[in-house]
């Protein structure tokens, strides 16, 4: 038996939106319905576009098709909604038709979660390129550092002038300090020292060491998930951790604007190949000018910054630190918000996280 049309593309998973030629809906089926989080017959006669919120992308892709009659595609990004509180990305067909009441057809998929998924894997082979990167600095510039310091030692003792001895001294303070900054890079060794924690307190020592730094009073707001248990981690590198977040996000801030500190219980969430029935998720977000396009892909190298009195190397040691507990950091960045997601399992492995 032959189904008709509409049962068939009441079966597709991609969303079909019919338009007419003022871009209003004509008709949808479910999966658009559950794309744009509104019925058929709520949305009939309405604007595609107010429900996307007037997407300067789709309004393009829309009115070049109308105007050309050409086929176009594009990713697009959706802000958030009432609907759907988080911002999301949609494959977006367009294509001319020729009905009695449509004279455009509107393919959409919601391919947010295999855009993450992508952005996962990124971050997983950056912080292993980093680790590599900081390996080899660590051997090309530490091991002739102490015969730097050897000499100039030596070469101290042998001198009577007092003048001299300053560009000694120079030499010696000068070697120390980049010992420290290879030190720094290598990040704290060792596998994580994991205890019960409550991660809503780690938080709060957080933002108490930040305010004995910070003379500029930032405004922070809290939105704590209070049914989320403690988690076996260890104190010190978390905090460490967080620290580096929650200074760069202060950073950015420059005295103005707000910090947001979020947590979150995620289930069934994949960190790399690894699925975990629950995750917790720290979010450090901040309505600050956002980080510049061209950084977005590398900020997680070593030595990679935006600002002039910056080193470069806070998030890389959060990432390596994060990872030591099977956890991952990701972000999203735009101007006036900027988040970065802290995702770490509750059930930890034992042997510290992945490589």
């Amino acid at each position: 038996m032959l189904q008709s049309s509409s049962t068939i593309l009441d079966s597709l998973s991609a969303g079909i939106i019919l338009l007419d030629e003022h871009l209003l809906i004509v008709a949808l089926n479910p999966a658009a319905e559950n794309i744009l989080g509104i019925s058929q017959q709520r949305a009939h006669g309405q604007s595609l576009l107010r429900l996307v919120d007037d997407e300067p992308e789709m309004r393009d892709i829309l009115t070049r098709v109308v105007a050309s009659g050409d086929h176009y595609a594009n990713e697009i990004r959706l802000s958030p909604t009432e609907v759907h509180n988080d911002e999301r990305i949609i494959d977006c067909h367009v294509s001319p038709i020729d009905t009695e009441d449509a004279c455009l057809l509107v393919e959409v998929n919601d391919v947010t979660r295999r855009s993450q998924i992508s952005r996962e894997n990124a971050l997983l082979i950056q912080h292993g390129a980093g680790r590599q990167m900081i390996r080899q600095l660590a051997h090309e510039i530490k091991n002739p550092l102490g015969g730097i310091r050897g000499a100039a030692q030596l070469l101290e003792r042998q001198l009577n002038n007092a003048e001299l001895k300053e560009y000694t001294d120079v030499v010696i303070s000068e070697t120390d300090r980049l010992a420290a900054l290879v030190d720094t890079l290598l990040g704290p060794g060792g596998p994580p020292n994991k205890q019960p924690v409550n991660v809503h307190e780690l938080i709060e020592y957080v933002l108490r060491l930040i305010e004995a730094e910070e003379q500029r009073q930032t405004k922070i707001r809290r939105d704590y998930d209070a049914g989320l248990p403690d988690i076996d981690l260890d104190r010190d590198q978390i905090v460490q951790a967080l620290l580096n977040l929650v200074r760069n996000a202060i950073a950015a801030l420059d005295g103005q604007g707000t910090l947001t500190l979020r947590s979150r219980a995620v289930t069934n969430y994949n960190i790399g190949n690894q699925r975990h029935r629950v995750i917790a998720s720290i979010e450090i977000e901040d309505d600050g000018p956002g980080i510049p396009i061209d950084m977005q892909d590398s900020i997680f190298y070593p030595l990679v910054t935006t600002r002039s009195e910056g080193t470069g190397l806070g998030l890389p040691a959060a990432q390596e630190l994060i990872s030591r507990h099977g956890g991952l950091i990701e972000f999203e960045s735009r101007p006036g918000r900027t988040v970065f997601l802290v995702r770490i399992p509750l059930q930890q492995q034992t042997g510290g996280g992945h490589v």
